[in-house]
């Protein structure tokens, strides 16, 4: 074959990609008392090589006020999830945009069919809304499949979604408005990483909104040698076994911040110090620490010992309600769900994950295209699996992202940061958010710039109304400090 075949027989597998005009609509909605008229813009975003072509393209879709006498003032928010490899579609459809996913009071998964109501408790009030899915993610892609790939990392990612950041700021006229930042789990080591990449291309951020927080990732990685994750879950999974009523009666009695608290002060102190000394453990001293953590944990002491003392994410999730066949939520450890049999180690699946997806894929697939009129039989990925597999974390089996946060808050030092945690949240615990915190060397004077919040829910705390209206609240206040 000749080269000029090749290229032809390479054109035609992969024809030159087009830039479409985004799709735009307009809607109303009315929140405490106030109609917010907005327009709706749906589209995708070219990323462009040195020769002018496009070579990916990031879906987004977009949500700004109407009649805003000037738009450049505005706070602009842009928005993503995690995964790495999941679309924006749980911050869009469960917290800040103007419809949500109907899942009740509690978060729980409901019968179908999946409905989408009103959403109170948007942030289209506060700024406007950029919804962004990562390239692998939503109907986001490179223009050769063979190409996706090069995306899937944590640099590549950063710079991908930097640069759509960029593109949207000079499409809209944006630059001189107040800029955030909102992601959830693995898109709060992409905000984190992103507040470095961009002050450093003359992009200062007003704010950042951490929710369910993971920027290094040693904190909740069970690998051998590794012990801090052990030492930083324990606060979580006391409040689980609160929660099934799994403890002594001393402790289902007491208040459950307080003790909460003391289940942190004894991880840190006493258990740390255990698990430091490895086999130097003295049999007397693995004792008592198997008593204290089978009390704190709901866990038998027979267990612990026979782990070890060291108690993994996916062995408790299964452990604490095995007698009765079942299992309890990594996302979220309020969801319990049935298994196939009480034997094994882990959970056959992730009762929170599988409770929510459905309803959110239904509602949003139904959404994009009866109300924002943007038609595709594309599949939207909502959670890529191939792409979570196949990232590239720089630093390893840790990748961590603090130092360009801390880096982020030493050149702008008017940027201020806020952490939302659930209590049940087992995927990223919010002990271990606090503990990366409070060891990326912030100077004490900026300290005061990050705000923590924490709701009784789970990683996606925005299930549960309650912790819903709270976030909505939190960040209110946040903004406006």
């Amino acid at each position: 074959m000749t080269e000029q075949d090749e290229k032809k027989n390479n054109d035609e597998k992969n024809p030159k990609v087009e830039e479409k005009e985004p799709v735009i609509t307009h809607h109303t909605l009315d929140v405490d008392g106030q109609t917010l008229e907005y327009t709706a813009i749906v589209g995708n975003m070219p990323l462009k090589d040195d020769k002018d072509e496009i070579k990916a393209e990031i879906f987004y879709t977009a949500y700004t006020l109407d009649d805003v006498e000037n738009s450049a003032e505005r706070p602009l928010i842009f928005v993503f999830n995690g995964g790495p490899g999941s679309a924006s579609i749980w911050l869009h459809m469960g917290a800040l945009g103007p419809k949500r996913v109907d899942m009740g009071e509690e978060g729980f998964m409901p019968p179908p069919p999946y409905r989408l109501i009103d959403n109170d408790y948007t942030w289209l009030d506060l700024g406007d809304l950029v919804f962004i899915d990562p390239v692998g993610t939503g109907y986001s892609k490179a223009s050769e499949s063979d190409k996706n790939k090069e995306y899937w990392g944590l640099e590549s990612d950063l710079e991908s979604v930097g640069e759509f950041i960029r593109l949207y700021l000079s499409r809209n006229e944006r630059w001189t408005s107040p800029l955030y930042l909102a992601g959830e789990s693995y898109g709060t080591t992409r905000a984190s990483g992103l507040s470095g990449h961009l002050i450093d291309r003359g992009i200062a951020l007003n704010g950042i909104m951490l929710i369910s927080t993971v920027i290094n990732f040693q904190t909740i990685r069970f690998t051998k040698a590794n012990d801090l994750p052990y030492m930083l879950y324990v606060p979580t999974y006391c409040a689980t076994a609160y929660y099934h009523n799994k403890l002594d009666d001393e402790l289902q009695n007491r208040d459950f911040r307080e003790l909460l608290h003391e289940v942190e002060q004894w991880s840190e102190e006493v258990y740390s110090v255990a698990l430091a000394k490895g086999d130097r453990l003295s049999e007397e001293d693995t004792d008592t620490i198997a008593e204290q953590l089978s009390k704190y944990t709901g866990l038998s002491k027979r267990f612990i010992l026979g782990a070890d003392l060291r108690i993994n994410i996916m062995s408790f999730c299964k452990e604490l309600v095995r007698d009765e066949k079942r299992a309890v939520g990594r996302l979220d450890s309020r969801f319990v769900g049935i298994m196939a049999s009480a034997e094994g180690q882990y959970f056959d699946f992730d009762p929170s994950m599988n409770a929510i997806i459905p309803p959110y894929n239904a509602t949003y697939n139904q959404y994009i295209r009866s109300e924002l009129g943007y038609k595709s039989d594309d599949n939207y990925e909502v959670l890529s699996f191939k792409v979570n597999s196949s990232w590239k974390y720089k630093g390893g089996e840790f990748p961590d992202t603090s130092e360009s946060l801390r880096s982020a808050f030493a050149k702008n030092p008017f940027m201020k940061v806020f952490v939302g945690q659930g209590y049940y949240d087992l995927a990223t615990p919010f002990f271990a958010a606090y503990y990366s915190l409070e060891h990326m060397g912030l100077d004490a004077s900026l300290r005061d710039n990050i705000t923590i919040a924490e709701y009784e829910a789970g990683h996606m705390m925005y299930l549960h109304v309650e912790s819903l209206a709270k976030l909505k609240a939190d960040v209110v206040s946040f903004m406006n400090d």
